[in-house]
């Protein structure tokens, strides 16, 4: 099996938002005076087109983001009723829940195909009749990643005109398609054509899974909720690897597994069909009703009229998404989070989780790990560790000071590893520096880098360009995702493993300073009031 091959089975998503916290005030307070202050997004040295700025005072009457309560009543919590209960349980995030949960179910799907050609993949070469032939093993593991692209390309323009409920429901086609075709094949370009189709339901799904859960979940717990897509993919690599097991005794084994594949994909076309869709959507097209039902059901009663009024201004400013171009990402705000979108997806590639996620099961192997699927899932419960570590962190310390400490804990353990390598130290200590530096890079990835960066574009993102943002960072993820699993190996080959490792520490040295510079913090605010601010020139 070629480095392509390998690398890409054990892809890991980066992958991967409405009010917020509304307090009452008493009308003295409200017309206190506000304080301005500026976010900054870039450097110093940098084009003050990339500063944004937003006001610490209320916005006007049409864009109030709290509720004045008459004096005689006292101050009020406008929190959902869940929340106000005996035990005080804070249950606000419960009504979301089940639909976020619907939607994440896409990146198990994600995870379990990551994971599902890393042992049968030999199998099927043997039976299909290309054993040997590491090139074409490649390619029908690559061909995925070419159909990710083409899904991810096109994904904005689906969740423009259809909304998120029904683009989930569409996208299901080409993956229960994908996994039967591919589960069924008996000759090479039919298991080819399967994996492309899967490939292209997976693109949409990397995007749509953050856009949706950005735009239901309540903003308190906007985090947490999207830290949901990591754990789903790390649940879909560890649930494909324990299933492969038998694959290593049975030669068939592997067709039960791609039909296995369409089980996940059926589950969440039926289960869109009692989700609720994105009540900013459904208030673009013209559906204030279906908008305030779903923002009743999911935020509470208080927070119907407050929100119905911030969703229509923000659209009579920006224009619709249902009538978005291409173009206009091109254009000012949109670029710049365009651009930002772009850059953390090519400095999380390059910093090397694909990488490093392939040299593992070699490192494991040093010091008595034989089994790759043994040491695959020991690298899938580290990963699985940190995702559950960043939905705890999230929303309490933010996007921002994650990104910052995940890759810096990423080059502190790609050094450690290069040192390991390096410096003339006794084998058995070698080899445990080198797994300790694998542990501390897969960990502290699960807690920033991975998570994060697909959640923080749609919260930066404005209403209209959402889904077109969104598919352009995906598809730049895809293309570097590509290019590492080409050259990974070679470039090992011809300069060895510290030089590498340590290029992959300085890649993140560069995305810790770019989040530090770059990234405005979004923790708290709910995405109309992250899109004023945005608009708003220093």
């Amino acid at each position: 099996m070629n480095s392509l091959n390998l690398v890409s089975t054990l892809i890991v998503s980066a992958h991967s938002d409405p009010n917020p916290k509304l307090f009452s005030i008493s009308k003295a307070k409200a017309k206190a005076k506000a304080k301005p202050y500026t976010l900054i997004c870039s450097s110093r040295h940098l084009s003050k087109k990339l500063r944004v700025s937003a006001l610490k005072d209320d916005p006007p009457e049409s864009q109030q983001l709290t509720r004045h309560v008459a004096d005689d009543e006292g101050p009020k919590q406008l929190s959902p009723p869940q929340t106000q209960n005996a035990a005080n349980f804070d249950s606000g995030w419960l009504p979301a829940f089940p639909h976020v949960l619907v939607a994440s179910m896409s990146n198990f799907i994600f995870g379990y195909h990551i994971g599902v050609m890393n042992g049968p993949i030999v199998s099927i070469a043997r039976e299909l009749g290309f054993e040997g032939n590491s090139f074409i093993e490649g390619l029908v593991v690559s061909i995925f990643i070419a159909g990710a692209f083409i899904g991810s390309i096109s994904s904005g323009s689906l969740v423009d005109r259809f909304g998120c409920r029904l683009t989930f429901q569409i996208d299901s086609i080409p993956l229960i398609l994908g996994a039967i075709i591919s589960a069924q094949a008996h000759s090479l370009n039919e298991i080819i054509g399967g994996r492309f189709l899967v490939g292209l339901g997976i693109g949409v799904n990397t995007v749509l899974v953050p856009i949706y859960i950005s735009e239901v979940a309540p903003t308190k717990y906007r985090g947490a909720l999207g830290s949901l897509c990591q754990i789903g993919t790390c649940l879909g690599i560890i649930t494909s690897l324990f299933l492969g097991i038998p694959s290593e005794n049975d030669p068939h084994w592997w067709r039960t597994m791609l039909y296995i594949a369409s089980i996940p994909a059926i589950l969440v076309a039926l289960g869109m069909q009692f989700a609720v869709d994105s009540p900013r959507w459904l208030c673009k097209a013209g559906r204030i009703n279906d908008a305030k039902s779903v923002v009743r059901e999911l935020w509470g009663a208080s927070e119907v009229d407050s929100a119905i009024e911030e969703f229509q201004s923000v659209t009579k400013n920006d224009g619709s998404d249902l009538d978005s171009r291409w173009s206009d990402i091109l254009e000012e705000p949109h670029s710049r989070v365009a651009f930002i979108g772009g850059t953390l997806f090519v400095l999380q590639q390059f910093a090397g989780i694909n990488g490093v996620l392939y040299f593992s099961s070699l490192t494991f192997q040093e010091v008595g790990v034989e089994s790759s699927a043994l040491a695959s899932l020991f690298v899938g419960v580290t990963n699985l560790a940190g995702a559950l570590c960043a939905l705890y962190l999230i929303d309490r310390e933010g996007r921002q000071k994650l990104l910052i400490g995940s890759y810096l804990g990423m080059a502190i353990s790609m050094f450690v590893v290069a040192s390991a390598v390096i410096l003339p130290l006794e084998d058995q200590f070698s080899n445990s520096l080198s797994i300790l530096g694998t542990i501390m890079y897969i960990f502290s990835f699960a807690i920033g880098a991975g998570p994060v960066t697909g959640m923080i574009i749609p919260e930066l993102s404005s209403s209209r360009t959402r889904g077109k943002i969104m598919g352009f960072s995906f598809s730049t993820h895809w293309v570097c995702n590509f290019v590492v699993g080409l050259f990974f190996l070679a470039l090992v080959e011809k300069f060895g493993v510290a030089p590498v490792y340590a290029s992959f520490g300085a890649v993140s040295l560069l995305a810790a300073a770019f989040a530090y510079y770059f990234i405005v913090e979004t923790k708290g605010r709910s995405l109309e009031e992250i899109e004023r601010s945005l608009n708003l020139k220093a």
